[in-house]
Formats: C-alpha cells, structure tokens, sequence
C-alpha cells in the first residue's frame, strides 16, 4: 500500500479507536498504553522531524537565496512571496469574518462557569506569553540575531525568524563576495551546506517509514483525552472555522491555482496529499517543512531555488489558516460575551489577524497567544479563551493543513513563469 494511503488508514483508526476508548481514558491499562507506547511512539517521529528543521531551514535558505541571487534575483521573489501571502490572508479572514457575521455562532452560547475554573492553568500560561510580546519596533530589531548560535538553539521557541534573516543575509553575503565567474561549486561552505540539504532529506526519507504508526499513535491519544463531547456545545463555532478553511482550500487557493499559476487545482492537491496528511497529524507548518521542500520539488516540479526560499519563510511566515482562526475566534467571543464590535474595531481585527497571520509561531498552538493579545485590544474578557481551547487541538491540527497548503500555493504561485 502507497504511505499516503497508509497515512489516511493511521489516520481514520486514531480517530476512531480513540473515540471509543474516551469513556475508558482513566483506565490505568489504557493510561500505560498512551504513556508508554502512544507517547513516545508519537513523539519520536516529531522530534526526528524537529530536529532537522534548523540544519534544513538553514542550509536551504542559503542556497536558495544564493541561486536567486545569482540567476532570478532576491528581491522580486521576495516581493511576489509577501505580496501573495498579504493577498491570501487577506481573503481568509475576510472570509472567517463574514461567516461569523452571517451565521453568529456564539449569539446563543451557553457559558459553563466551571469551565473557567478548569483550565485556569492554561488561560493564565497563555496570558503571560500574550503579555510577553515585543512590540513592532522590538521584533524588528530582534529580527537580527546578536548572536546566530543561540538563535538556532531557540528556533523552535520564537526565534525562527533570526535564524532566517541571518541565512538570508548569508545567502547574499555569499553571491556579492563570490566571483560571479564562479560555480556554486568552488565555495566548499555551499557545498557543504548542500550535503547537509540533502541529508536532512534523508532523514525524512527514514522517519516518512514510521510515520503511519507514529500518525496513528497522535491522532489515538488526541481522540482518547478528548473525545466527540466537547464538539457538542461548540459545534457551530468549529463548524464557522472549518467551512471557513475548506472555502479558502478549494475556491481561493483553486482560483489562485487556475488563473495565476495556470496549474490544475485538483492535480496540485493530489500531488500535495502526503504533505497534508502529516501537517493535519502534527499540527506543526515546522515539523511538516522538510516533506513539504521534498514534494515541491520531486512531485510538484518547482524550482528548487523558488521553493526552498518560499516555503522556509512560508512556514513562518504565512498562516492563512491561523490567520481565519484568529478572526473567527475573537468575534464568536464576542458574540459570547455579547459585546457589540463596531465596524472600526472589525476593520481593527481584520487588519491585526493579517499581520497575525504573517507571524504566528508555525507550532501546535502558536495562535493562542495573540489571539489575547487582539481580544485585549477590542475589550473581550481573557478567560473567554478558555471557551475553546477543548477544540483548539482539533482546530489547530485543521488550520495546519491549510497553512502548508498555503505555503506551497504561494511556492507555485511565484514559481509561475
């Protein structure tokens, strides 16, 4: 059987072994199984993933930057990458805003108080985090790594956009210190750094052999905490979020597909369907990086110089799928709370949710902090959060799906000759 079917059975079996085994979740045989095999079974796979995401992210920038560089230029690849994931997360959150208008989710919800007290922990953890956020002038500068080490060993933690702008820098530094006589091939750094590519390629080539069981053994162990129940009093809410995210899949990006990149919107899915199944499965655009370079340029025939650039800084970089999240989310809190959002403030979170969508943390969660950040400006109660975060893994693992589908539209897009 072909690993993306593999992956589609893993796939359905977690979710529905879980969901039969959620009501037996505080069985200590079942609590062995999730702690001794599902967890590390799960976590293994992720962190040879993880892993090699610096050594990849890294090494692959350099050389794209440095092909750009040398044969198409950095700045109008650059300039097409921002301009297609503005125009992107644009339409999602518009799109996210609007159903939420039409079909007002949260005008008749049922606020359960204890539910407050619950996860107290986890509203109060993201609070701090929202709280800790640098403002606009500090990211900018913090943008340039004071030291490159350190902000590779914190890549994971928030500081994936340091690393990159120093492989950017490093990538061009490269390409202006070279003799334009000379071939990639006469810089042993470049050639080293394309045996660390092709390596870190590798390695996703043994962690994809586990990856059915590894799939399987996530998706049981969410299904099993969790369970069907939590989608009963939020069944609109996550129903406005992934009718949101499947109209931005198959009509914007399918448009976008057809008319600008003149690619067959079905092929390109067909093609990417491995890719989507591991993002939907990991809930991380970083941890899905390395298989998303791998398919772009083996199944979907990009130029490698385009897609290592765009799809590095893509993961970062654009989230459409956090972005229409983040949307949603705060006007359904609203209607919660029954806090009437003028069309300004609407125009203000629209605005903050693009932005947003262009910086939130490409790991599971990396929304929720500013998601408060934004409820704090337009004067929505902060243990409103607390409202979601049951289906938050649900929606984190969908939303994912279609960030990476994003990234690699985005690849396509400026790839378009």
């Amino acid at each position: 059987m072909k690993n993306h079917y593999l992956l589609l059975v893993a796939l359905i079996g977690g979710i529905v072994l879980g969901c039969i085994a959620h009501p037996f979740q505080s069985e200590t045989w079942l609590q062995h199984l999730l702690n001794y095999i599902m967890l590390p079974a799960g976590q293994v796979f992720l962190r040879l993933l993880f892993m090699i995401v610096v050594p990849m992210v890294f090494s692959a920038l350099v050389l794209g930057v440095y092909d750009l560089a040398k044969n198409q230029g950095v700045g109008k690849v650059a300039s097409r990458t921002l301009f297609y994931t503005v125009i992107a997360s644009a339409f999602s959150v518009f799109i996210g805003i609007g159903l939420v208008n039409f079909f007002k989710p949260g005008a008749d919800f049922k606020v359960d108080s204890s539910l407050f007290e619950k996860t107290k922990s986890s509203v109060d953890t993201i609070t701090s985090n929202a709280q800790s956020t640098k403002n606009f002038a500090q990211i900018l500068v913090e943008i340039i790594p004071k030291n490159p080490l350190d902000a590779a060993v914190r890549a994971l933690d928030g500081e994936m956009l340091a690393l990159m702008f120093c492989a950017l820098l490093f990538g061009v530094a490269f390409f202006l210190y070279q003799d334009k006589t000379k071939n990639k091939e006469d810089l042993i750094v470049l050639r080293i750094l394309d045996e660390v590519l092709h390596a870190s390629l590798k390695i996703v080539e043994i962690a994809i052999k586990m990856a059915p069981v590894a799939v399987f053994a996530i998706v049981f162990g969410t299904a099993t905490k969790y369970g069907l129940s939590i989608f009963e009093s939020l069944f609109y809410f996550t129903a406005t979020v992934v009718i949101g995210l499947l109209i931005q899949q198959f009509l914007v990006y399918s448009l976008m597909l057809k008319f600008i990149a003149k690619r067959s919107p079905w092929k390109f899915l067909s093609d990417s369907k491995e890719v989507l199944l591991y993002a939907f499965s990991t809930s991380s655009s970083n941890a899905t990086l390395p298989k998303s370079i791998e398919v772009a340029e083996s199944k979907l025939k990009l130029s490698p110089s385009i897609s290592r650039f765009v799809l590095t800084v893509g993961a970062t970089a654009n989230q459409n799928g956090s972005a229409l999240f983040e949307g949603v989310t705060v006007l359904f809190l609203a209607q919660v709370f029954n806090i009437d959002l003028s069309l300004f403030q609407q125009v203000q979170v629209v605005l903050m949710c693009i932005v947003g969508g262009i910086g939130t943390a490409g790991v599971p969660g990396g929304s929720l902090p500013f998601i408060m950040i934004i409820m704090n400006n337009v004067g929505i109660p902060a243990e409103g959060l607390a409202l979601i975060l049951g289906v938050d893994r649900f929606l984190d693992m969908c939303r994912t799906t279609l960030n990476v589908s994003g990234d690699l539209v985005i690849a396509a897009l400026v790839d378009e000759k």
